[in-house]
């Protein structure tokens, strides 16, 4: 009897330019100690973001990943849909990236592999980080949900009463994970534990609105 080869679980972890840099880094180091392969590949751009938010460079960055690219090497395996994976994280996702990405005309790796996600139907997710947003911004927004992308902007969940940023940043994280079915236990989910009272012991208040309906 032929053993069938069990390929490894790889998700493509791209960091972009945009402020919100500790969204990358902190999902490194959530999925350093699980069986999933991270594959990284860092923008110029957010080399810089990187270091002015979070005191940290690419070296740094390295070790937390399986697997790190330069971001001119367009021949990387993850420029490649022969290469399998659950799909790509661009945490932060910039307003330039979101538009090659949307565009197709990709000139980097990060948008080359997201252009490849997305020619292969698996799943990518854009954690965009701009605002207020124009027209443009939202078009292009629309022309990538249209694509199969998800636009996943890492906003706040005030139920959750997080007391500090970093269960914020957490919680945006799991949120986000959830879309590609993988659960670290950090996200604190509404009336997930509700006895079937009204109430919920884990998590805050029902919504006003609702509760004057």
């Amino acid at each position: 009897m032929n053993s069938v080869n069990t390929r490894p679980q790889r998700l493509i972890i791209g960091i972009s330019g945009a402020s919100g840099a500790i969204y990358g880094v902190r999902l490194l180091e959530l999925l350093r100690d699980t069986p999933i392969e991270t594959h990284l590949v860092v923008s110029k751009s957010a080399l810089i973001t990187v270091a002015h938010e979070t005191g940290l460079s690419l070296s740094d960055l390295k070790p937390m990943a399986s697997v790190c690219y330069a971001n001119q090497d367009i021949g990387a395996a993850i420029a490649s849909g022969s290469f399998k994976t659950l799909g790509m994280i661009v945490a932060p996702c910039s307003m330039r990236s979101m538009s090659e990405i949307a565009s197709g005309v990709t000139s980097t790796l990060l948008t080359r592999a997201a252009d490849v996600v997305l020619k292969e139907r698996r799943r990518l997710a854009l954690m965009v980080r701009e605002t207020p947003l124009h027209r443009n911004h939202l078009r292009t927004m629309t022309d990538l949900t249209e694509l199969g992308a998800i636009i996943a902007p890492p906003v706040p969940a005030f139920y959750a009463l997080p007391k500090t940023l970093d269960e914020m940043v957490d919680h945006s994280l799991g949120r986000v994970l959830d879309l590609f079915d993988i659960e670290l236990g950090i996200v604190r989910r509404w009336r997930e534990n509700d006895t079937g009272t009204g109430a919920s012991s884990d998590t805050g208040p029902a919504d006003d609105d609702h509760a004057a309906s």
